[in-house]
């Protein structure tokens, strides 16, 4: 084996022995457990890498519906490359996208919307070193009038008035913020199904602050986003996959390990059609997932759904805590170019 392979695969498993070091597994911001269908919530870095020349992408994610706090998480996206016009030595890529997550009784809710940008530097026809950066806007609220408070609780009749007022008093009810991250990604690529991505992303940057009380000092902890994306051409109709994501927040962890095996039905050009499934597993929780997606061209389609949740809160709450569908939708769209402007790098 070459160096340079040895030293890919290296690197590899040092992300591997990182995301399986920490036993304590807690959760912390928006997540998905496809995040790589959903890369921009992981890291600009990963803004414009992809086969194609323009993304457009759609996640969505539905948990928790048999108790009495769900969670529903949105996202929407685009990005794009440019290419430099007397520079083949790399290509820019520019994007933006939307989030919106609400929680609970509370309707505690996230409104995030942000433009992101990188820069890709060919190192050569199959390394690729990618830096990018955001800026965004985001609104953090809840609506009290759905929750309940002790002060309501009447012990003289032993039962709840819920007319009576709930003694609690609030500041404000939302707050926004300035949101920041920066990302690098390193790409090796041999073929368009033999790749590997390793990276990390850095939210939350300037640290707003996110309170509902004027008389709290918090501010909102910088999230931390290291992940690998391997993906291997085992036979002419048959890829694998492995991904693994490690999120901290403050004293937050978030461990995702996953998989899939892509078959292809049919590969010529206009006729291309591709199923995937395969496994997950999200730490926190202690929750397995099934995934199936679906490629038709330029369309890819992909759903997963939680099996079980073996944490002590799913015992309490069968079917509760971390059961839900997740789907995402993306399209591609490959622009013809001219010879002068062909790119070996099949990145392009």
């Amino acid at each position: 084996m070459r160096l340079l392979e040895k030293t890919k695969y290296i690197i590899f498993c040092f992300f591997c022995m990182l995301f399986f070091s920490n036993e304590e597994l807690k959760g912390q911001d928006l997540h998905y457990s496809q995040f790589y269908n959903a890369p921009l919530t992981i890291s600009p870095g990963l803004t414009g890498i992809f086969n194609g020349d323009e993304r457009f992408m759609v996640s969505f994610r539905d948990q928790g519906r048999s108790i009495p706090v769900p969670y529903l998480t949105f996202s929407l996206s685009y990005d794009r490359k440019i290419y430099p016009k007397r520079s083949r030595k790399g290509f820019f890529g520019i994007g933006g996208f939307f989030n919106y997550d609400k929680q609970g009784d509370s309707k505690l809710r996230l409104l995030n919307l942000n433009l992101a940008g990188s820069y890709t530097r060919l190192i050569n026809t199959k390394n690729l070193i990618t830096i990018g950066g955001l800026i965004g806007y985001a609104n953090r609220g809840f609506d009290p009038i759905n929750l309940t408070w002790d002060s309501q609780w009447d012990q003289t009749t032993n039962r709840f008035i819920e007319n009576a007022p709930s003694g609690e008093s609030f500041n404000f009810e939302s707050f926004n913020f300035i949101e920041s991250a920066l990302g690098l990604n390193y790409r090796w690529q041999k073929s368009e199904r033999t790749k590997l991505d390793l990276g990390v992303g850095a939210f939350h940057l300037i640290t707003p602050k996110a309170k509902f009380y004027n008389d709290v000092d918090q501010d909102l902890p910088i999230r931390i986003a290291l992940y690998g994306i391997h993906s291997r051409e085992l036979s002419e109709k048959l890829d694998l996959q492995v991904d693994l994501l490690y999120q901290m927040q403050n004293s937050y962890r978030e461990i995702i390990l996953g998989g899939y095996l892509n078959f292809y039905l049919n590969q010529q050009r206009g006729k291309n059609r591709q199923v995937r499934a395969g496994l997950g597993y999200r730490f926190r929780g202690k929750v397995p997932f099934f995934k199936l997606g679906l490629r038709w061209n330029d369309f890819f389609i992909s759903a997963s759904y939680d099996l079980f949740d073996f944490s002590r809160f799913g015992a309490d709450h069968p079917g509760g805590s971390g059961i839900g569908p997740e789907v995402h939708l993306n399209y591609i769209i490959k622009h013809v170019k001219p010879p002068r402007n062909f790119k070996v790098c099949p990145i392009f």
